[in-house]
């Protein structure tokens, strides 16, 4: 099957079992996991008795029978929840999170948990629990973090479904970097409770899959306000799955496009697969202008909050796990400690600001395009590259992911396609951003966008 997609609707019709799909899912992790080491736990018996229980009862929702993978971050009830760190080596969840119960309610079957960085912290993915883990494109380098298991998981064919988080580009950044589809949802859209503290005014749960089709259809079945979490909110998101699948021409559509956002370096293959990509989409009959927010670079005001939220959360375990922390973890929670909440407000005052002028560019723009990421996948082993068209990268904090952080800051949706390769073979992103609420359009776009490129 070529997608989840379609392999939802081969079950429905019978032409295969829950049983076959989730058996084919196992022996692909069990071929391809030794080398990638992308899943944490496995639930073979548990995801075969679900598949045989869900057979015998009949189609049972819009992922019937679909093996899923989940983001070892997320909770999932009885499944280890380590977060990658050796402090959380024996923490179990207690109950599953609102999206993996809707996963479950839609039919999916649950065949296991991916890899994170500690704290979910890094672009990369690897940590003292688990190891180190590689990409399907090419095992030496990195599939990108946080949600890099989830990313490898779908580009090895483990699985056509994974749920992922994205806080600072942790969905779009393996997307990018595995050649597979990725969505950062709205910020309230999906449910991200119960669950670990950090990162709450930043971070989302959402969907990296095979195809854009396949990522609406998993965001149709995540998406919907619910009392467990209080960030969530109504609104017009509209039919997400409808555009993805019929996505038509983009005659009439405002595109904005931005190589670098005006600020950014990026490197010479990124550009060229970008602007291939532009001539691809003005090709399905959108208005094409180069235009972006002038509002500069985000990382000092995305760090503030980042750091500030993640030292609440895990700032109480530096005591007793200072020195069994991944390398450059500590460092980064005790970078939060230093900053007062009268910063943390004056940096959320900021954001508003930020926030506006995004939101003021989209009056005159329906969606602005961009790279994903400003690279292809570096080497593992490695926290960053060492520079980006020339320009060095700071060691600090991941500070070459900076095309992803608007849309976090802005609570905007944004998905990221595959859009060719570089010099190296390895995938490019193509980024998709709309403002609040246009889930279904930023996804309708990259759709259209797969579909040329298929031709």
């Amino acid at each position: 099957m070529t997608d989840a997609y379609a392999l939802a609707a081969a079950i429905r019709d019978k032409r295969t079992s829950a049983v076959a799909a989730v058996r084919a899912s196992l022996a692909a992790i069990r071929s391809r996991d030794p080398e990638i080491n992308a899943f944490t736990v496995l639930f073979e018996e548990q995801a075969l008795r679900a598949a045989a229980e869900a057979d015998a009862q009949g189609h049972g929702g819009p992922l019937h029978g679909v093996p899923v993978s989940v983001k070892d971050h997320i909770w999932l009830a009885g499944a280890p929840a380590t977060n990658g760190s050796v402090a959380l080596r024996d923490f179990v969840a207690p109950e599953d999170c609102v999206a993996v119960r809707r996963l479950r309610d839609a039919g999916a079957i649950i065949v296991g948990k991916t890899n994170n960085p500690e704290f979910c912290y890094r672009g990369i993915t690897d940590n003292l629990v688990y190891g180190l883990t590689r990409n399907p494109r090419d095992p030496g380098r990195t599939p990108g973090g946080s949600s890099g298991g989830a990313g490898a998981s779908v580009a090895a064919g483990m699985t056509h479904l994974a749920l992922g988080t994205d806080g600072g580009g942790s969905i779009r950044i393996p997307a990018a970097f595995c050649g597979v589809a990725g969505h950062k949802p709205t910020f309230g859209l999906v449910p991200k409770e119960p669950g670990f503290k950090g990162w709450k005014s930043l971070s989302v749960d959402g969907p990296l899959a095979t195809s854009v089709r396949d990522a609406a259809l998993m965001l149709s079945v995540l998406a919907g306000v619910d009392p467990a979490d209080d960030t969530t909110a109504p609104g017009p998101a509209g039919d997400l799955l409808a555009g993805a699948l019929s996505p038509g021409s983009l005659r009439g559509m405002r595109v904005a496009y931005s190589a670098d956002l005006g600020f950014l370096p990026v490197d010479p293959d990124v550009r060229a697969a970008f602007a291939a990509a532009l001539d691809v989409i003005g090709g399905l009959g959108a208005t094409l202008t180069e235009a972006a927010p002038a509002t500069g670079d985000p990382t000092a005001l995305w760090n503030t909050i980042a750091l500030a939220e993640g030292y609440s959360s895990e700032g109480p375990l530096l005591a007793g796990w200072r020195d069994r922390m991944s390398p450059g973890t500590a460092e980064i929670i005790e970078a939060g400690a230093g900053i007062s909440a009268g910063e943390y407000v004056d940096a959320l005052h900021e954001r508003n600001a930020y926030t506006r002028v995004w939101s003021s560019f989209f009056a005159d723009h329906d969606v602005l395009l961009t790279p994903t990421m400003q690279m292809t996948a570096f080497e593992v082993g490695r926290l960053r590259p060492d520079a980006i068209e020339g320009r060095p990268v700071d060691p600090f904090f991941d500070d070459w992911c900076t095309l992803c952080l608007p849309a976090n800051l802005t609570g905007m949706p944004a998905t990221s396609a595959p859009a060719g390769a570089g010099r190296d073979g390895l995938p490019v992103g193509l980024q998709v951003i709309g403002p609040r609420w246009s889930d279904a359009l930023t996804l309708r776009v990259a759709a259209a966008f797969e579909r040329a490129s298929a031709r």
